[in-house]
């Protein structure tokens, strides 16, 4: 367990930080919080803080002066950063609000990580944990924070964790007794560098583990991952091929040669999400639960918001919200999973630089893509030979190109393959703006 603080600090203010500074001061440490912003709604934020004896300082720069024995970093730092330079230059011990949470845990923990389907496989596990009658909440990306969750929930049986790459850099003894990598996939190359630096941070996740936990990775990586993380735990592979332990087949997820959970006919039945599904049945299983809970909660999913969500039709054709896809291999996914012909919507702030990979998909399943954003003229020019390419600007015009060329029975898809930022603050406000426009469009037809 990391030790009581006496003097902490934490790096940023968002949920997580807040989250962090609440429970440090409700073990009685002395807590400075700051934020290198200075906004209204920060402001209000800080005068909550403030009334329960945290010191915020905003718009901090330089880092706070003071004789600190702790630092908490929210995932939104890169290890780059001037203010962990500097906690480093101080000697500061210096760890991420997912670590901090952990080690508070009175619970089991089962945490899932990959670069596309975390948020879906989280809320489903949690879900399918709960028709088990097991006392099961999601934290961490998805939920809550970590830290409030701990605080505020002592009486759980599990806690399911989202963990992402950024939260992963700051981690040392975290250890969950069930670990889920879903995939390995092109992303947050901007912060990274490489898929090798990437692929590293995604196996710290089993770093730490011991003989009697669990380990799920895809079969293809299994070895790999091992060998990256250096994990003691029992390695089980999933996937669609005969060399995974639990295996997607025909919308049926097989554990040795026997079919142990039957998703035909749910949102998971598809050669998409199928291994992922896969992920999830081991995972319930790991925990405990029988298949048939996870079966059960599969049947009973209701999709997370921007994520393949169908907000619009109009003289036969949809329109489909998935803002969520940020990096191309999700945009990809999204592709194939559409059912119909697609007149996609792509563009933002890339995370990448390669937009190659995706040709062959759009030449297959896309009428047109219609750009926007700052990455633009970058997906013009990887894609505009296999599919033919619109530049846009705004999504608005995205939207009402891509309807006004759209024939029924095919499908408007937003799935930008980028963040939002150049445009919006986050990806929601995206997905939103997306459907009223979809559906002024859809009404006015």
């Amino acid at each position: 367990m990391t030790p009581v603080s006496k003097r902490a600090l934490v790096l940023g203010l968002g949920e997580s930080g807040e989250a962090a500074a609440r429970l440090l001061r409700a073990e009685g440490a002395a807590v400075m919080a700051a934020d290198g912003v200075d906004t209204p709604a920060l402001r209000e934020k800080a005068g909550r803080l403030s009334a329960e004896g945290i010191e915020v300082a905003l718009g901090a720069n330089p880092l706070p002066c003071g004789a600190f024995d702790l630092a908490v970093v929210s995932p939104g730092l890169p290890p780059a950063s001037p203010w962990l330079q500097e906690v480093k230059r101080r000697g500061i011990p210096a760890i991420s609000e997912l670590e901090l949470g952990w080690s508070r845990r009175s619970c089991r923990v089962v945490a899932v990580t990959g670069s596309n389907g975390k948020s879906t496989a989280v809320k489903w596990l949690a879900e399918a944990l709960q028709q088990a009658g097991l006392r099961a909440m999601p934290a961490g990306n998805y939920g809550a924070a970590i830290c409030r969750v701990v605080r505020e929930q002592p009486g759980l049986d599990w806690l399911v964790l989202e963990v992402s790459s950024f939260q992963l850099e700051t981690v040392d003894a975290f250890r969950p007794e069930v670990g889920v990598l879903l995939n390995i996939l092109p992303n947050h190359l901007d912060r990274h560098g490489s898929m090798e630096s990437y692929a590293a941070l995604k196996a710290r996740l089993f770093a730490r583990t011991l003989p009697s936990d669990t380990c799920l990775v895809p079969a293809a990586r299994r070895d790999e991952v091992r060998a990256l993380s250096g994990g003691a735990g029992r390695w089980l592979a999933f996937g669609a091929g005969p060399e995974s332990d639990y295996r997607w087949r025909e919308g049926r997820v097989w554990r040795g040669g026997a079919a142990c959970a039957d998703l035909r006919g749910t949102r998971f039945d598809n050669d998409v999400l199928g291994p992922a599904a896969a992920a999830v049945v081991a995972a319930a299983e790991a925990c405990g639960a029988d298949a048939a809970c996870a079966e059960r909660a599969a049947r009973d999913f209701q999709p997370l918001p921007h994520r393949m969500q169908k907000v619009a039709e109009g003289w036969g054709v949809w329109f489909v919200d998935d803002s969520k896809a940020t990096n191309v291999a999700a945009m990809v996914a999204a592709l194939r999973m559409a059912g119909r012909p697609v007149r996609l919507v792509a563009g933002g702030l890339a995370k990448e630089t390669d937009f190659r990979p995706a040709r062959e998909v759009l030449r297959e399943f896309a009428r047109g893509v219609y750009l926007v954003g700052h990455a633009a003229e970058a997906m013009r020019r990887a894609w505009s030979d296999a599919v033919p390419c619109v530049l846009c600007g705004t999504v608005d015009e995205a939207v009402r190109r891509a309807a006004k060329e759209a024939a029924a029975g095919e499908t408007v898809l937003l799935s930008p393959a980028c963040t939002s930022y150049d445009q919006y603050k986050n990806y929601g406000e995206r997905g939103e703006h997306f459907a009223r426009c979809a559906r002024a469009v859809a009404e006015g037809a």
